[in-house]
């Protein structure tokens, strides 16, 4: 498949490269190009179809799955439509239906979707690719479909073809919930933010200098002492297990894969609050509220040390169904380099031994990693070609293009600018595999986004510096390369406006777009160190 907009056929009109997208307009085929991420190909028709009262949802039999997407569908639609959109079966006036089967060349996330006057149709080798096309139907139905409550409306939708695959398999966002801690309700928000997107990772920051966030039962003073501190001195807090289950299994039905971060043996001040026997004086070090960093270490050396890394990671892995443990790795300025090329590996063994596959921050490329660990590259293009040289696979966060927690512009009150102002032509114009020349295009398996929060302890705040950035970075790492362009973006973007304010997304209304729905944009006042 090319990866370029394709002309459909019969009544079918295509959706040219140059039409800038909208959320809804009378010529269906700027209905068709609004979906961001963009489309691998889609032809819209000169119907329509009408979401009604009477609109039945039909998954295919025998699939819990499928059934579990139709549902979401329903919950979703149903708040701003009124309708149930119960299940029923396929004979029904009007339908959509989610089938299982399709193209395999599709894989696990791809999906075809066909609107006809009668009804939606959308299909797929498995039901991720199935939520993934739900994702799509959203945006081809008017904004208000995104609000909470029942909205005056009629949903219609124009007639055509889609054919739409993600560019890479790993395609995920970062929170920091250590230097400001964020609740559940939060973190499923988050998570509902992702999905719409189409991506697919959320990795969870747990612990750092300022807070722990995850109970650990056989050391239960890392939650009780390490995750009372925040950032400026502000309150704490943590998940217990079964939280950070419930967040787990409400990402998984979102098709979002959790990988939970335990940063060692830096950023470490909040577990040695809580124990310092971890600490090679031994002594109780004052609780971290500001926000410099290299300032900590496990004493790697002490045999306690590595009983504690073991239980955690144990702990945390028996509670954590993907495949992946995330051990920081990073800045670790104040630790030896040979105690902590020795520690990687020990802590490696132990990852290994629960099943896991390691991940970490670049840094870890120093130390002897097993082939088929993930390096987080951030800053330096030179560890994350040793890595790959080692045979790790490379994970694309780079600063100065995807750091959310980075400033828009001089102006912005939120955020900090180490890694330079990244607006929202920033975070778009740039590619994972031109980004380090030296990386084969098959070495790089796809992009994270982090958001540190130093200067964020809302969701408010934390939304406006996601987007419209979250929305440009899943675009790049869904969407084929040769189909991007900054120019046909930034007016797709500029209609898609709209539609996140329906969302309740206080987002940043950057100069750089030609925003079509309203006001001039306001920020939310800082956190503060």
């Amino acid at each position: 498949m090319s990866g370029r907009w394709v002309v459909g056929r019969g009544s079918w009109v295509v959706v040219a490269l140059t039409l800038a997208g909208c959320e809804h307009h009378p010529d269906p085929a700027l209905a068709y190009a609004g979906v961001i991420p963009r489309l691998v190909s889609a032809a819209s028709g000169t119907g329509r179809f009408t979401l009604t009262g009477s609109t039945v949802v039909v998954a295919s039999p025998g699939s819990e799955a499928a059934a579990d997407v139709a549902r979401y569908l329903a919950a979703t639609f149903g708040a701003a439509t009124g309708f149930a959109l119960p299940p029923g079966p396929d004979s029904a006036a009007s339908t959509i239906v989610l089938a299982l089967g399709g193209a395999p060349a599709l894989g696990n996330e791809g999906y075809d979707l066909t609107v006809t006057e009668r009804g939606v149709r959308i299909e797929a080798p498995a039901a991720a690719g199935l939520f993934y096309g739900v994702q799509t139907l959203r945006q081809l139905l008017p904004p208000a479909i995104e609000r909470p409550e029942r909205q005056r409306a009629r949903w219609t939708i124009a007639t055509g073809v889609i054919r739409d695959y993600p560019r890479y398999a790993w395609r995920g966002a970062m929170l920091d919930v250590s230097r400001h801690f964020f609740g559940v309700a939060d973190v499923k928000r988050f998570i509902d933010l992702l999905a719409a997107y189409k991506l697919n990772v959320l990795q969870l920051h747990l612990s750092d200098d300022q807070g722990w966030r995850i109970e650990i039962a056989s050391w239960p003073r890392l939650t009780e002492l390490g995750g009372l501190t925040a950032v400026g001195g502000g309150p704490g807090g943590f998940y217990t297990q079964a939280q950070y289950r419930e967040i787990v299994e409400y990402a998984r039905r979102r098709y979002i894969t959790v990988i939970p971060e335990i940063d060692l043996p830096g950023h470490t001040n909040a577990a040695l609050v809580a124990y310092p026997e971890l600490n090679c004086n031994g002594k109780v070090p004052a609780p971290y509220t500001g926000i410099e960093t290299g300032i900590s270490s496990l004493c790697t050396r002490r045999p306690v040390v590595m009983q504690f890394v073991a239980d955690v990671i144990r702990e945390l892995a028996a509670i954590t169904p993907g495949p992946f443990i995330h051990i920081g790795g990073d800045e670790a300025d104040v630790t030896l380099p040979r105690d902590y090329v020795a520690f990687i590996d020990s802590v490696q063994r132990i990852v290994r031994a629960q099943g896991k596959t390691m991940i970490g921050w670049e840094e870890i490329a120093s130390a002897p990693i097993d082939p088929g660990t993930v390096v987080q590259h951030w800053r330096s293009a030179d560890l994350a070609v040793t890595g790959a040289s080692k045979g790790a696979h490379i994970l694309m966060s780079p600063s100065p293009h995807v750091y959310l927690d980075m400033k828009y512009d001089s102006a912005t009150v939120l955020g900090q600018n180490w890694a330079g102002y990244i607006d929202v032509d920033t975070a778009y114009a740039w590619d994972p595999v031109t980004r380090i020349p030296a990386l084969g295009a098959d070495q790089v398996l796809g992009i994270v986004a982090p958001l540190w929060t130093e200067t964020v302890s809302t969701m408010k705040e934390a939304e406006y510096l996601l987007f419209p950035r979250l929305a440009a970075i899943a675009e790049v790492a869904w969407s084929p390369a040769d189909a991007r362009e900054w120019n046909e973006f930034s007016e797709r973007l500029g209609r898609h406006g709209a539609r996140m304010s329906a969302m309740g997304i206080g987002f940043y209304r950057s100069p750089r777009i030609p925003w079509r729905d309203a006001p001039s944009h306001t920020q939310p006042a800082s956190a503060g160190p």
